[in-house]
């Protein structure tokens, strides 16, 4: 089998890195701290002009269609410039799972507008002091030929610009259906969070929130698996943005490291440091080996819980061990937040805390080889 990606791949990877690159500056992200601001209007705009927000988005729709493998890659392209847009918020959370279960309307309002970079969306899947996505506390009951949602959400990437907000509800039993909410909805409340890299998401507070017939995603008794469908396809992702957080800071590091000299001698040359650095490139090559089967199983449609849970485990463990080596091997200039390297230090905590610590998905693994 050809494992290699295909050119239309490969030409976006380098597209992606090209805008994120020239956009996604150190200048522009301190210039974005110093204004108190997250969102990189003009690097979005850029990546909309390069029809690159469109990339799993149906062609009938605005978009190149180029699937779930593609829009890793520029996940991936994302964690390695750690620019701020809300890609995988509107992208993955929220135009994938519409291109694959919307109605013909829901995808004809919405789509479009996400591949032209003026739409944003996003999904709602977390809720306080509960962790699974595929049983929510947030109910959904049915009420004058629509619905009527009561329950709290909490850290929704992008809550604050989304137009929509995918929400999965109880709707009876243990049935579960998926609602497309508008935030600014009578009865919707938009409190802003601001979680370890800075990035703004939302607590979403939904009291008798009315939802119309034609806003429900597919089944709406049947959404535990579209939850289930979006959160593979999120996790993945996650670990696709750890992939590129954790290269640029290993490539960061090899370049300090044979530039500073002690002792008359680059650093580099010193076995403690190639014994450390070399330990972060195979945790490196990890994450991306497990994202990348995770990856190639979703996109074809093949069973991927197991190896979704390997890489999640992998990106959350090995992730760390990579920007601390990173770190360490900077010396003092590592902890430095004028130097650029604590970006990439604090995503990758970042990603470790969305994706959960990495004991527990051990521990679920070992439950299951167990059983």
């Amino acid at each position: 089998m050809n494992f290699e990606y295909t050119e239309d791949q490969n030409a976006l990877r380098e597209l992606a890195q090209k805008i994120l690159t020239d956009h996604s500056t150190d200048d522009r992200l301190k210039a974005l701290k110093a204004a108190n601001e997250w969102f990189d209007k003009p690097t979005w705009d850029a990546l909309a002009q390069a029809s690159l927000l469109g990339v799993a988005v149906p062609e009938a729709h605005g978009g190149s269609g180029m699937g779930f493998v593609a829009l890793a890659l520029l996940c991936e392209e994302i964690g390695r410039s750690v620019a701020q847009v809300p890609v995988l918020a509107s992208l993955v959370l929220g135009a994938l799972p519409l291109s694959e279960f919307g109605s013909a309307a829901q995808q004809k309002a919405w789509l479009p507008g996400v591949a032209a970079g003026t739409t944003i969306l996003t999904a709602a899947l977390s809720e306080d002091a509960h962790d699974d996505p595929m049983r929510p506390h947030t109910t959904a009951r049915r009420e004058s030929g629509g619905w009527v949602l009561d329950g709290v959400k909490i850290i929704v990437p992008a809550g604050e610009l989304a137009a929509r907000i995918l929400v999965p509800a109880t709707t009876g039993g243990h049935e579960v259906g998926v609602f497309l909410v508008d935030p600014k909805a009578v009865g919707v409340t938009v409190e802003r969070q601001i979680l370890t890299n800075g990035e703004p998401h939302a607590r979403l507070v939904l009291k008798g929130v009315r939802v119309g017939s034609d806003d429900v995603l597919g089944d709406p008794a049947g959404g535990a698996a579209i939850v289930q469908w979006i959160v593979e396809r999120a996790t993945i992702a996650y670990c696709a943005v750890q992939v590129g957080v954790c290269d640029r800071a290993i490539r960061m590091t090899a370049a300090y490291t044979t530039e500073r000299k002690q002792f008359d001698r680059p650093i580099a040359t010193f076995q403690a440091v190639q014994q450390r650095a070399a330990d972060a490139f195979i945790d490196l090559e990890c994450i991306r080996m497990a994202t990348s089967e995770a990856v190639y199983r979703l996109a074809n449609g093949l069973d991927a819980t197991e190896m979704v849970r390997i890489a999640k485990y992998v990106a959350s463990d090995g992730g760390q061990r990579c920007v601390v080596a990173a770190q360490h091997l900077h010396g003092g200039i590592g902890v430095d937040v004028d130097y650029p390297l604590h970006r990439y230090f604090i995503w990758a905590k970042h990603v470790e805390l969305i994706l959960g610590p990495a004991p527990a998905q051990l521990a679920k693994m070992g439950a299951e080889l167990a059983a």
